[in-house]
């Protein structure tokens, strides 16, 4: 066994040592995004910081805390807070928490971002489910050698996100009056905001937002056989004629007011698939 897996069986058994049933759902919660854990009835939680070879949150906005418990009459898991290639952290350490995951029993990974908004028509605030993702702009988690234990050397990325899901969450979006929009996500390493140079770049290959996350965690969860879905919340728009400035405070503004509609799709959506 290579010095992975032994870590992540090792990390996993000790989770398991702690919980009675574990669920087949899990939740990842980005920036300022975290409000949605309070309304779980917690069975168990734990800092990240108390679970063998787990990386630390370090970002403004994340928690760092793994909850077990009920959502809207369905189990799940919650990740308050996520890693980050701009942390320092290797490709390895930021998709580590999902590969405990999947040993864990979870076949269902939702996921959750704040993101520049590039499309001319988004506004702050507005929701974008992920129909596809670039991810040229980072780096693949997949690199080295292959852990067949987790899957395949080459996973197929035709579906990255599954298209079962986003047309549910697209139908509990117009039960409740939600504006949802459906796009292309660009991954970029930050910390960095982006240069107009590089929000023009972006534009131009077609993405519809910029982030600095969730494409290195969705291609760890392919590749280990998960169905992924995955909101961004445009929390600033960077490609405009304006001298617009971005700032981290203001993203986690426009996350924490967009928080309640992503809370009500997450929820029922989890019932739809748990």
């Amino acid at each position: 066994m290579t010095p992975l897996m032994t870590n992540l069986h090792e990390t996993t058994n000790f989770i398991k040592s702690k919980v009675k049933e574990t669920a087949t759902t899990a939740i990842i919660l980005g920036s300022g995004l975290g409000n949605l854990s309070t309304k779980i009835e917690v069975d168990f939680e734990i800092q990240y910081k108390d679970i063998p070879h787990f990386p630390v949150s370090t970002v403004e906005g994340h928690k760092g805390r793994l909850i077990l418990g009920t959502l809207n009459g369905k189990r799940v898991w919650v990740m308050e807070g996520r890693f980050h290639f701009y942390e320092g952290y290797t490709p390895d350490q930021v998709v580590y928490p999902v590969r405990v995951l999947k040993l864990l029993g979870v076949q269902n990974l939702l996921l959750s971002n704040a993101a520049g908004g590039v499309n001319v028509d988004y506004a702050v605030g507005d929701l974008m489910i992920l129909r596809d993702h670039i991810s040229l702009f980072t780096i693949n988690p997949l690199l080295g050698k292959n852990e067949t234990e987790l899957g395949t050397r080459f996973p197929d990325m035709s579906e990255p996100y599954a298209h079962s899901f986003i047309q549910k969450a697209k139908t509990i979006a117009n039960a409740n009056g939600i504006k949802l929009h459906e796009g292309v996500y660009v991954g970029v390493t930050g910390p960095t905001f982006e240069t107009r140079a590089e929000y023009k770049l972006i534009k131009a290959v077609g993405g519809d937002v910029v982030g600095m996350s969730t494409v290195q965690e969705n291609i760890a969860a392919v590749h280990c056989g998960m169905k992924v879905f995955a909101i961004s919340v445009v929390t600033d728009l960077g490609i405009r004629e304006d001298n617009n400035v971005i700032t981290h405070e203001e993203v986690l503004e426009a996350a924490n007011a967009a928080e309640p509609k992503l809370t009500l799709i997450f929820s029922e959506l989890l019932k739809e698939i748990a």
